[in-house]
């Protein structure tokens, strides 16, 4: 039985008759292959990606498993069309948190068009892509069982700054990340960005390919960050994720870094190390505040 994702956070929605990715309940993902090429280039990228012995096992677990394509009815009702078949990356999560972060100073790849890649620049100039080399293209935070989840709606996530960004990051990995809360606590932030298998971790890891990976140049890919925040509250053991996806604009290295990427990549490593900082001297403080010596007084009293 084929579904609507639950969680996809980012991308073209399958909602009021317009076409889009479907998932089923065996952990199997449907992306309708674009008509422009756009969809054949993807397709081909997983060919040439699971088959190219160059790339190190400890990388591809970075990129999601592809099952080649099926021909399915679109969501749109359109009629059968050809889908990337993928492994649906949440369907373990009964209510991640997750983060699609777009990574890249530019977002345009050299082959596109003229429309196309002005089309890019100015999205690009308006969002934080050229200030930080990456943006939050999309967002879900799971707050309680009460309040839900909290999904900011696309002009909104494209309206982030800065200092917006540098906020969700926080509020990402904070157990106070109610609406209106500025004061975000980042109380998961040891245990989600940090530690020998956190999302800092495995940032590193990456950064360390794409330091010397020349085998392609990742235009217009997003980074997948999730996390089952409700595990997390209750002291259960919730390994944090991260996943590469959309490749349709993905081309050949030619035996150049990708630094467009690696840049990107470098920026949001530093924004995420900044607040595990944080999250370690506000940690420091508070312990030292509670292990003051108290006031005592003449008479013995201590308060």
């Amino acid at each position: 039985m084929l579904k609507v994702p639950e969680h996809q956070v980012a991308g073209h929605l399958a909602v009021d008759g317009k076409l889009g990715p479907l998932v089923d309940d065996s952990g199997r993902f449907y992306k309708p292959l674009q008509g422009d090429g756009r969809g054949n280039k993807e397709l081909a990228f997983y060919e040439s990606f699971s088959s190219d012995t160059r790339v190190p096992d400890h990388i591809r677990k970075y990129f999601p498993v592809c099952y080649g394509s099926q021909l399915l009815e679109a969501s749109n009702g359109s009629g059968l069309l050809h889908h990337l078949v993928l492994q649906d990356i949440v369907s373990s999560h009964r209510n991640p948190s997750i983060m699609d972060v777009k990574i890249g100073s530019r977002t345009w790849y050299p082959e596109a068009s003229d429309n196309y890649i002005q089309k890019c620049l100015e999205k690009d100039r308006r969002t934080t892509t050229v200030s930080l080399g990456f943006r939050i293209a999309g967002l879900q935070l799971y707050e309680g069982k009460e309040s839900g989840y909290w999904r900011p709606g696309r002009k909104e996530v494209q309206s982030f700054t800065v200092y917006n960004v540098r906020s969700i990051l926080r509020r990402f990995v904070s157990s106070n990340s109610s609406i209106g809360n500025e004061n975000s606590d980042c109380s998961f932030a040891p245990s989600i960005y940090g530690g020998s298998a956190g999302i800092l971790e495995q940032l590193l890891e990456l950064k360390a390919w794409f330091e010397d990976q020349t085998i392609y140049h990742f235009h217009s890919c997003s980074l997948l960050i999730f996390f089952d925040k409700e595990s997390v509250s209750k002291g259960s053991a919730s390994v944090p994720e991260i996943k590469l996806i959309d490749f349709a604009h993905v081309v050949e290295g030619k035996g150049v870094i990708d630094h467009n990427f690696l840049g990107g990549l470098c920026s949001l490593i530093k924004f995420v190390s900044e607040v595990l900082s944080d999250s370690k001297e506000s940690s420091i403080k508070d312990r030292v505040e509670s292990e003051k010596p108290g006031i005592c007084t003449d008479n013995g009293n201590c308060q």
